[in-house]
């Protein structure tokens, strides 16, 4: 006894679609199988390379969700760092905005 993936309803064991839903239940034979683990390590690449992150964020947003989001996180925590850089120099002073006057 099987359980659909999205809708939970009782399945065939071999059953490839979802007599309830009509959700593919198996990989077709010809689809890869991807491997979408969410790994840290894309968050740690994005924070020390942003347009790395973006990249990749854009290239597995439909593919790869997982990994797309650890990519966004460290492309977002990265760019959160420098602007919290900018406001700490520019409230001590060390960063002089001229404005051309």
């Amino acid at each position: 006894m099987a359980y659909c993936r999205k809708c939970g309803e009782v399945i065939d064991d071999e059953a490839v679609f979802c007599p309830k839903c009509g959700v593919q239940q198996m990989p077709m034979k010809t689809e890869k199988v991807v491997n979408d683990d969410g790994s840290p390590l894309w968050a740690v690449i994005a924070f020390f390379i942003p347009v790395v992150g973006l990249v990749l964020w854009a290239a597995w947003h439909d593919d790869k969700p997982k990994c797309s989001r650890m990519a966004a996180y460290g492309t977002i925590a990265s760019f959160a760092v420098i602007a919290i850089g900018v406001i700490v120099l520019i409230s001590l002073g060390s960063v002089h905005i001229h404005y051309g006057y």
